[in-house]
């Protein structure tokens, strides 16, 4: 496998082992500790929501016009480095809004143009096992992240010093990638540009996949309401961890084992089987089967992301651009 796309595993494990010590606690921070509400939490994940697609649609457009790759992608997760540490001082829902509005920005600079060079490293009809590798590192992060926030809670308790410190200790994986992506990460080749008129015929075929993918996100929860869920049901605060562990060791188990049945069978087909994971994660959600929503959600983001990733990557002509349609994590 391409150097390139081993290093940009790296800089995503320790990203997502940052992002998975936020987004384990901070739905329990902000409704149990911060005392704001789940409709402040809602406002939060929706704020968040709409300045990450709003800023992909912009920085998409923009890495494939001016064929800005590398610097979108340190950016971005420079971005996301500085963004999170700061959660430590916040004391309120707005702030907390603001930083991870923040935060979720970065992650739009570098998103499109990541993928464009996960895209351009990868060997001709192997993008379904190279987006698997990529999205097993992903995982592998957020797992080692949960970990990190379960020993943090088990060990030194539940008190808002302790939610706090494992804000600040982000920064430490944060920094990591930077350095990764810096130095041992290629930019792609710079190809002369030809003025033309903008024709998105060649695209065509990714929109159909991409419209039935939203219409079925549209009903999905995003994880930190399954966290509550979970609060709700009796699982103590310390616990709460471990459904993240749960979720990303599904994801890491099947993550690769659906990238090659999606350059076996076709991305239609393991997304297809996505759909039905879903059914059954918020089926298992409303019965108060919280382990088995975690495992059921863990399969239906794995299958899912792996096959809309492929699907791009293999018929789309502006890659950059189709990328900013997609979600590569609900947390």
């Amino acid at each position: 496998m391409n150097k390139n796309i081993i290093a940009l595993g790296f800089v995503s494990f320790f990203t997502d082992m940052a992002s998975s010590m936020i987004s384990t606690i901070l739905p329990i921070y902000i409704v149990y500790h911060l005392h704001e509400g789940v409709d402040k939490l809602g406002f939060i994940v929706a704020i968040a929501t709409f300045i990450s697609y709003g800023f992909r649609i912009l920085f998409g457009y923009l890495s494939d016009k001016y064929q800005i790759v590398k610097p979108f992608v340190i950016t971005g997760y420079t971005i996301s480095a500085l963004t999170k540490p700061l959660l430590a001082y916040t004391s309120s829902w707005q702030s907390i809004a603001a930083l991870r509005g923040l935060e979720r920005m970065g992650k739009a600079l570098r998103s499109a143009s990541k993928d464009t060079l996960i895209s351009s490293y990868a060997k001709k009809n192997q993008s379904g096992k190279t987006f698997g590798f990529h999205k097993t590192m992903d995982i592998a992060g957020e797992m080692s992240g949960a970990i990190i926030a379960f020993f943090a809670l088990w060990y030194l308790g539940k008190g808002d010093e302790v939610f706090q410190n494992i804000f600040l200790f982000t920064f430490i994986p944060g920094v990591l990638s930077i350095i990764i992506v810096v130095f041992f990460v290629q930019d792609i080749p710079y190809t002369k540009r030809e003025k033309k008129v903008l024709n998105i015929s060649n695209d065509t075929k990714v929109f159909p996949l991409l419209l039935l993918y939203f219409g079925f996100l549209f009903f999905m929860f995003d994880t930190s309401f399954y966290l509550l869920k979970a609060k709700e049901s009796g699982i103590s605060t310390e616990f709460i961890p471990l459904l993240i562990i749960l979720l990303t060791l599904t994801q890491t188990l099947f993550s690769y084992i659906f990238g090659i049945n999606i350059d076996k069978y076709g991305a239609k087909r393991v997304l297809q089987l996505s759909f039905l994971f879903g059914i059954l994660s918020l089926a298992s959600l409303y019965f108060s089967q919280i382990m088995a929503a975690f495992i059921f959600l863990g399969m239906f983001l794995v299958a899912s992301l792996n096959s809309i990733r492929s699907y791009i990557s293999q018929f789309a002509k502006k890659k950059g651009r189709f990328t900013v349609y997609f979600m590569e994590a609900r947390h």
